[in-house]
This record gives structure tokens, C-alpha cells and sequence, in this order.
């Protein structure tokens, strides 16, 4: 404190000296400036926090549509999407109206379908929705598949849940309900998810997964036409993948369906190989047991006499490929070529 006082004697003789005028203290406030502890202690060391400003600063908030602008991680598809996913039926075979997938992607996915709708009896629907959206309470998928899908061509609808195959869901259209049991659905749609899990990228993953559900329904048209369910139909692998295509060609789809086909068709193909081999050996037989039946011809007299001691006839004929049967000429043995 004496050094603070004696540095304000020092600047006002300074001042002073130099014929300047310094304010004069008041009564009270020098005593009232010591007692708080001098400038150092008034506005440095002060233990009082400084004010806020009475007028709160003016951010605008952020608007409820760009909190939930990310479709991936909105919790409920936004109402005026619901019409294009639900109102009607599709007009295509892979749904998509919050655009979801890149128009590249999307075009290569609907053309998988349309590949799938032109070799199958049953079609093949896609409807895409963010991975953590849900659907609203009010709308019932059984209810609108069977709504929508009652008419026109068998249906397989999946609910494909982008990034999340584990929430994807199946439906059928009502001409399919009563061929595929509850438990086909469930081991197809299951293997499906399998399928889709061994890919990283979601694109990746709803390719495997339709490749997978298009194998599926196949089994289900055979079903539909009086056949038996399949035990065990092999899950096809995609991994590793030498080259990333955006869609599975249809190459790749037919020797899929090829593998599939082998191995349930493979003992017809056995009891056919079977029958061949019989049925030719059976000709060979036969081949075997052939007997040629030569004529009996009269023998023309040689130097005026019917036959001579030791000496034998040559019969030829005019034609080698005929049977000797059918022939009726003989031919001079001098006139056959050496």
C-alpha cells in the first residue's frame, strides 16, 4: 500500500512540474479509492465478476426440418413421403421418393428387378427407407400389401431398411400366402440378411441382399406350382469380390440359378445318362445276334459237268452293300474286278 501511495506522489510532482492540471480528489474519494486497494486492486485484482450485458445476443435457432434434414437418422419417415410410399401401388419395382439412393445406384438396382421380373412369375419389390427411420404407427404393412397387391402378377415385397438389413421385413401378395409358409419366409429373408452382412457399403449390401431373395423366389414359383419347399438352399457368398460392379449382372444371376438347379435335378440327370447307356447297349446287342441268310442258287455247269473232285464254286453277286438275300443274279467270277 506505501508503495502504491508513493507512486501517485511520484506522478503527480511529475505532472506538477510540468505545469499540467490534475484533477482535484473529492472528500472521501481518495480515502474510498485507498480502502479498495488503488487501481491495480479496483479493476485488476477486483474478485467481483464483470456484468453481462442486459441484451441477450440474438442467434436464431435451428428450424425443426434441419434438425431432422439426414433421413438416415430421422425416427419417423416424414409425412409427405407416406402417399408415395403407401398410397397407390408402384409404379415401378424399386421404391425410393426421399431419394436414398444416387440416381446411378437407383438405376442399376431397378434394372436387377426388371431382370428379375422378366425370368420369374413373381415379382419383386424394393421399398427403401432410411436405417434408423421407422415406419408410423398408423400405417399397417400387411393391410396395404394386400390392399395394393391383391390383382395383377404374385408380389414379394420387402421393406429394405438402408444400412440396417437386420430390420427389413417381407410381405406376400395374397395368391402367395397360402404356397409359402410363415417359415419359408422366415429362412428366406433371413439368409437374404446373411447375404447382405458380408458387404461393408450399404449399396454393396441391398445388392447381395436381392441377389439372395431373387434366388429365394425362385424357390417360391416352384412351390407355387405344387413343388416341394427346399431344406437347405445354399446362402451365395460375396466374398471376396475381385471387381465391385454396381449391380450383379445377369451372367453372374444365371450361374447362381445354374448351381441351384444342378443340385436339385441332378439324380433326373443321372436316371437320363442311365437310359442312354442301356438304350445303346441294347443296339449293340442286337447287332450282335444279326444272321444273314444266303440263297440257294444253281450252279451253273464248268466243261459240261455238274460238279468235278476237289473243286469248289465261287457265287458272287452284283452288288456287296445289299444282303445276299435280295439278290437274284450272279455274277461271272471273271468279270469281278481284282
Amino acid at each position: 500500500m506505501k508503495a502504491l501511495t508513493f507512486l501517485s506522489l511520484a506522478i503527480f510532482s511529475t505532472v506538477h512540474a510540468a505545469n499540467l492540471q490534475m484533477p482535484i480528489w473529492k472528500d472521501g474519494e481518495r480515502k474510498s479509492f485507498e480502502e479498495a486497494g488503488g487501481i491495480l486492486r479496483s479493476f485488476i485484482l477486483s474478485d467481483e465478476p464483470e456484468p453481462e450485458p442486459e441484451t441477450p445476443l440474438d442467434v436464431e435457432k435451428p428450424k425443426a426440418d434441419e434438425v431432422t434434414s439426414d433421413p438416415l437418422r430421422s425416427s419417423e419417415i416424414p409425412e409427405k413421403f407416406l402417399a408415395a410410399y403407401f398410397a397407390e401401388k408402384p409404379a415401378e419395382f424399386l421404391v425410393d421418393p426421399q431419394g436414398l439412393l444416387s440416381p446411378k445406384d437407383y438405376k442399376d438396382r431397378l434394372g436387377f428387378l426388371k431382370y428379375h421380373a422378366g425370368d420369374s412369375s413373381i415379382d419383386f419389390y424394393v421399398y427403401v427407407f432410411g436405417g434408423e427411420q421407422e415406419i408410423p404407427g398408423e400405417v399397417r404393412a400387411e393391410e396395404t400389401v394386400e390392399r395394393l397387391f391383391t390383382t395383377g402378377r404374385p408380389a414379394v415385397v420387402v421393406f429394405y431398411f438402408l444400412g440396417a438389413p437386420q430390420r427389413s421385413a417381407i410381405h406376400l401378395s395374397p395368391s402367395l400366402t397360402e404356397a409359402v409358409s410363415a417359415a419359408d419366409q422366415r429362412r428366406a429373408l433371413q439368409s437374404s440378411v446373411m447375404s447382405a452382412f458380408e458387404k461393408l457399403n450399404t449399396t454393396d449390401q441391398l445388392d447381395a441382399f436381392s441377389v439372395q431373395m431373387s434366388i429365394r423366389i425362385y424357390w417360391m414359383e416352384r412351390m407355387l406350382g405344387g413343388g416341394v419347399s427346399p431344406d437347405g438352399i445354399p446362402i451365395v457368398s460375396h466374398r471376396p469380390a475381385a471387381k465391385k460392379v454396381a449391380a450383379p449382372s445377369v451372367l453372374e444371376v444365371w450361374k447362381e440359378e445354374t448351381v441351384i438347379w444342378m443340385e436339385e435335378w441332378w439324380g433326373g440327370a443321372a436316371l437320363l445318362l442311365g437310359s442312354g447307356l442301356l438304350a445303346l447297349s441294347f443296339v449293340a446287342w442286337m447287332r450282335s445276334r444279326v444272321r444273314f441268310r444266303f440263297p440257294d442258287l444253281e450252279v451253273e455247269p464248268r466243261l459240261g459237268g455238274a460238279h468235278a473232285a476237289g473243286v469248289g464254286a465261287v457265287i458272287s453277286f452284283a452288288n456287296a452293300a445289299l444282303p445276299p438275300a435280295s439278290q437274284k443274279d450272279q455274277v461271272p467270277d471273271y468279270l469281278r474286278r481284282a
